[in-house]
């Protein structure tokens, strides 16, 4: 008998270090054995399934729900295995689990059947990338996606225009727009299109980093260049050689970094930090920006030479607020997303919460509204986002610029920047990011006049 529970103990040992879930039930289906794997994919304790009946996992293939509750419908029994079947089961926080089945009746010696052992394999990643291969083939083939960029409106399909245009040369490119507007998808467009793109897409967030660290990380360093470089490290710039560099936040490079960075795109040379060997490279910039590069250049934070390298081809990434009309595409597109990675099943979002969404004006542009969704999707308590779940945030209409002008008191402030480019409305707008009629607008309400100016001087 104690070698017999040896023996026990032992099977159970090499049972319990199997990767795979292993589960064995009695013949009317009630769980006898659960291993350590198959509480890792299940998220039950073995404990807690022990003695229950195996609809606990709510098995999509063998398990029918009916009124009174989950009834039991296995064919196991009666075909005596079952080989790579794929099945779905409910783990124990609720999400769903694929998994690759493969079971077996057991049978004492006179051949009746006293239970079944069953092996579960977790596909779950498998199925998610299966999904996301799909998904992006559906994509090539809509007429709203280009590149991963989603948008079918007028002024999206000018911006992919400009991004084909773009790819056919290998001049350096400027992107505008506000945060979260996809200035990098824009530049990744750029760089598939290209004659590069089988070549390295090096991203820098130049906000990243301050000034010294980001020369490193730009240009490399050898050893003993600084405390801590105690070996020799390849930059950004080699690394992309052949390829294209992607310089984002460019309007935050110290104005040190900015020489060299001038040096760069006219000599097509570095040298590492620390070294005064020089290092040919090949690659082709693309830089972003959310500032107002016109005001960094007035206030002498960026250099005029510098941005006319960098400039040559000028492209703005519209803001949310400017297409509207692709709300609904972005948040079907990303709703499916959300579906697959958190094993949700939302299927639209109502009237009266779109309307909300629609007419809100999205500051953070589409990152923000990226959160919208993931936010509305996990409050969600069925398959339809509603007005209750949406954030707070939505019920407020934000103040537009002129309010914004307005509460600030700023009839000082439009005075001075008329004043410093010579009342030149057009730069005075764009240095205050608003349009000329709104400049107009605001000038006539606080009786704003050049000549009564100039009498008063």
């Amino acid at each position: 008998m104690q070698s017999f529970l040896k023996d026990k103990e032992f099977l159970k040992s090499i049972l319990e270090t199997m990767a795979e879930g292993l589960m064995v039930v009695d013949k009317d289906g009630n769980i006898l054995f659960f291993n350590k794997a198959a509480e890792r994919i299940t998220g039950f304790k073995a404990k807690e399934v022990t003695g229950k009946p195996c609809t606990i996992l709510n098995t999509d293939t063998c398990v029918t729900i009916t009124p009174e509750g989950h009834r039991r419908d296995c064919k196991l029994f009666d075909i005596g295995c079952v080989t790579n079947k794929k099945c779905i089961i409910k783990s124990k926080d609720g999400t769903e689990k694929h998994i690759l089945k493969n079971a077996v009746v057991l049978k004492d010696k006179k051949g009746n059947i006293t239970g079944a052992v069953e092996v579960m394999t977790d596909v779950t990643s498998l199925y998610i990338k299966d999904r996301e291969i799909e998904q992006l083939k559906n994509e090539l083939k809509h007429e709203y996606g280009f590149l991963g960029i989603i948008g079918k409106s007028p002024p999206m399909q000018a911006l992919f225009e400009q991004i084909k245009l773009s790819a056919q040369s290998d001049s350096s490119v400027l992107i505008y727009g506000e945060s979260g507007t996809g200035k990098e998808l824009v530049a990744e467009a750029i760089h598939k299109l290209s004659k590069r793109s089988k070549n390295p897409f090096i991203k820098v967030n130049c906000a990243a980093f301050n000034e010294y660290l980001l020369e490193s990380e730009l240009f490399g360093h050898v050893k003993g260049a600084f405390t801590g470089a105690i070996r020799d490290r390849v930059g950004r710039f080699e690394a992309a050689n052949k390829g294209t560099i992607f310089l984002d936040e460019i309007g935050d490079i110290p104005q040190s970094v900015q020489v060299k960075l001038l040096r760069v795109i006219q000599a097509k040379e570095i040298e590492r930090v620390g070294d005064n060997k020089t290092i040919s490279i090949d690659v082709r910039f693309i830089c972003a920006t959310n500032k107002d590069m016109l005001q960094l250049l007035e206030n002498g934070q960026f250099r005029w030479d510098l941005y006319y390298r960098i400039n040559v081809i000028p492209i703005k990434v519209p803001p949310l607020r400017e297409r509207k009309e692709d709300i609904p595409l972005l948040l079907s597109h990303y709703l499916e997303k959300i579906n697959i990675l958190n094993g949700k099943n939302i299927k639209r979002i109502s009237p009266q919460a779109m309307e909300l969404i629609e007419s809100y004006d999205w500051p953070g542009n589409v990152r923000q509204l990226i959160n919208l969704i993931e936010y509305s999707a996990l409050t969600s308590k069925d398959e339809v986002i509603d007005v209750s779940d949406l954030p707070e945030y939505i019920f407020k209409k934000p103040m537009n610029i002129f309010e914004k002008i307005k509460n600030l008191k700023d009839r000082e402030k439009i005075l001075s920047v008329l004043s410093r480019y010579n009342w030149n409305r057009t730069l005075a707008a764009k240095h205050l990011g608003i349009s000329r009629v709104t400049l107009w607008k605001l000038m006539k309400e606080y009786k704003i006049d050049e000549k009564i100016m100039i009498e008063g001087a």
